[in-house]
Order: structure tokens, then C-alpha cells, then sequence
């Protein structure tokens, strides 16, 4: 059985590690404490959480003008919450001030599963890539999300990172890198290219696995970055091979599919881009059956493919 892991909890463990360190870093969340696992941050540093209570509009502010003097604070706050009441805020005072804040969206997609629409967080790459000045990021794994956490203190930048509540797999090797908005390649492959992100990195490898099986030769691209996008990876992609397929836990109205499909058609070389995602708000229901719902699945993404070539 393949073992899994917690972003959550590699993100936790990392923000303490970094704060060790650099005593610009400071947590600032909206009641979150539990939920954004930042009791052990709260023990270590008592002095450096800001818990501003169920005022995310008023999170984001204050931690606007935390990055104003100088200090690197980490926004933690469940996804849906975060991007959805502070979308005026996070533009205003970060995206277009270019205050270098980044935004934890914690439990973001269908995590909160049984929760329903309300707390589902599908929308957030649609409204955050659409901002001028701010990066958009998906860590695959813990050590992706590590690696994220440690280039932002090194290099604070406005971001919005996605960080999953469910425990995933290891998808990148110990000797991949995080480069802003660079794909991760996870596997070589001529016939179609299938790109996931954050929970769909290891659905697109099982994918990849059955079309191998059929004699279908897969490439897998895990995207890291919204924005900044790797134009040249996708333009590889449809260029070299047939058909690309995107999986995304999220709505593919904006997301993305719709980000990979507009540089494709820019090529206008013909190469199918078909997107695999939520066109609809989800109902209610644990986060596995809401995937299998929407076909996010190894065995539905590798049948998209099929049909497709």
C-alpha cells in the first residue's frame, strides 16, 4: 500500500523551522488555529500568531501592513473563506500594492467534503489568477510544500498557495527543484500529456499507468504554478504530443484548464485540450466520492485520454 502524507502537517512543521530562523516570519489567521495546525507555531511563538477572529477582510489588512514593516507573515485561512470574502482586500492591498504577503489557503477543493458548497474552495484559482501581482501555487507534497515555504521566506513574493488537507502521496523526486512557474515533470511520454495539480498529481500517475498498460504512451506534468504559468511546458505538450488532459480540483471555468487551453490556442496547431473538473457547485459528501463524482480518478482520467486520441 502506497504510503500517504499531510501537507498540513509539513507545512506546519516548516513554518516553525523557518521562524527559528528568521524572526521576520509571523502567522496570521481568522480563528484558525486548529483547522491551519498552527497550535505547535502558537507554543513556539506565542508572540508572533495573530489571530485576528472571523474577520478575514480585516486578516489579510493587517497582514498588509505586517509585510509593509518588513515582516514575511503567512495568511492561514480555509480556502473558500480566504479567496471568497477577501477577494477585494487581497487585491487591493496586496496584489496591486504589491505587499508580499502570502495567503495559506488551507483545505482547499472539495477537502471539507461532508461540509457541503459553502465550504468547498473550487472557485479560488479562477479569482486568484485573475490578479495582476500575485503568484498562484499548488504544492503537489510535503516536499513540495516545504520547498515552497522556503523560497517565500528567502523571497517573499504576493502568493496565494493551496495547501491540501488530505493526506497524498510522494509524486517528486528528492532531487526536484521549486522554480517559479516552472511544471514539475514527473514522466516522459509521446501520445497524450496528462497535467494535475495539488490531489491530482498522483490520480494523473495511475492514469498514466493504465494507458501504459493499453500500450498508450503518457507524459505527466505536475503544475506547481498557475501563475506565473509554464508556457513552455505546455507548448511542448501540444506540440509533442496528441492530446492533453487536465485535472483539476476545482472549477475549470477559469482555472487551469481554461489557462492551458488559452496558450494552446494561441499555437493554433490543432492539439486537443480536454479538461476534467467541476463545471457545477458540488453537493455534499466525503472529498473521495465528490472525486469520483467529477471523474477525478485514475481510471476516468486514463478513459478521457482514450476517447480523446
Amino acid at each position: 500500500m502506497t504510503e500517504t502524507f499531510d501537507n498540513r502537517k509539513a507545512f506546519a512543521e516548516t513554518l516553525i523551522e523557518l521562524a527559528a530562523d528568521d524572526e521576520r516570519v509571523v502567522a496570521v489567521c481568522n480563528d484558525s488555529v486548529g483547522s491551519s495546525n498552527l497550535g505547535g507555531f502558537k507554543e513556539a511563538y506565542p508572540d508572533r500568531l495573530i489571530n485576528v477572529g472571523i474577520a478575514e477582510q480585516n486578516m489579510v489588512g493587517v497582514a498588509a501592513g505586517l509585510a509593509a514593516t518588513g515582516l514575511v507573515p503567512f495568511v492561514c485561512s480555509a480556502g473558500p473563506f480566504l479567496t471568497g470574502r477577501a477577494t477585494e482586500q487581497i487585491k487591493a492591498d496586496i496584489a496591486y500594492s504589491g505587499h508580499k504577503v502570502i495567503l495559506c489557503g488551507m483545505s482547499p477543493g472539495m477537502a471539507y467534503g461532508e461540509l457541503g458548497p459553502t465550504h468547498h474552495s473550487v472557485e479560488d484559482l479562477s479569482w486568484m489568477r485573475a490578479l495582476p501581482g500575485l503568484d498562484v501555487a499548488v504544492p503537489a507534497d510535503p516536499r513540495q510544500t516545504r520547498q515552497a515555504l522556503e523560497a517565500l521566506v528567502a523571497e517573499p513574493r504576493g502568493t496565494y498557495l493551496r495547501i491540501g488537507r488530505h493526506k497524498v502521496p510522494t509524486v517528486t523526486d528528492e532531487d526536484s527543484t521549486w522554480e517559479r512557474g516552472r511544471f514539475n515533470s514527473v514522466r516522459e511520454g509521446k501520445d497524450v500529456t496528462l497535467i494535475g495539480l495539488g490531489t491530482t498529481v498522483a490520480r494523473t500517475i495511475e492514469a498514466a499507468d493504465l494507458l501504459a498498460a493499453d500500450g498508450v504512451s503518457a507524459r505527466v506534468l505536475n503544475a506547481a504554478w498557475v501563475s506565473p504559468l509554464d508556457r513552455d511546458a505546455i507548448v511542448a505538450a501540444a506540440e509533442e504530443t496528441r492530446v492533453i488532459v487536465v485535472a483539476e480540483e476545482a472549477n475549470i471555468s477559469g482555472g487551469l484548464s481554461a489557462a492551458v487551453a488559452q496558450v494552446v490556442a494561441e499555437l493554433g496547431i490543432g492539439t486537443k485540450v480536454i479538461p476534467v473538473g467541476l463545471t457545477e457547485f458540488a453537493p455534499t459528501g466525503s472529498n473521495d466520492w465528490l472525486l469520483e463524482h467529477f471523474g477525478l480518478t485514475g481510471g476516468n482520467i486514463a478513459e478521457v485520454a482514450r476517447e480523446a486520441l
